[in-house]
């Protein structure tokens, strides 16, 4: 599974309403949070997997 980690802190900070309404918004997402304020994206479960070249 294909993951991307964002550290959100210092620049914001999601109170647990937040994640839980970002999370509602973007259902065919799979969002985490860790303990450090990091997001983590999970691409769906049974989702086709690619590679994205960026730059």
């Amino acid at each position: 599974m294909t993951t991307l980690t964002l550290n959100l802190k210092p620049i914001i900070e999601l109170t647990d309403e937040q994640f839980f309404q970002l999370s509602q918004e973007n259902e065919n997402i799979r969002l985490e949070r860790t303990a450090k304020g990091e997001l983590i994206i999970m691409a769906p479960a049974g989702a086709k997997q690619g590679v994205v070249m960026l730059g």
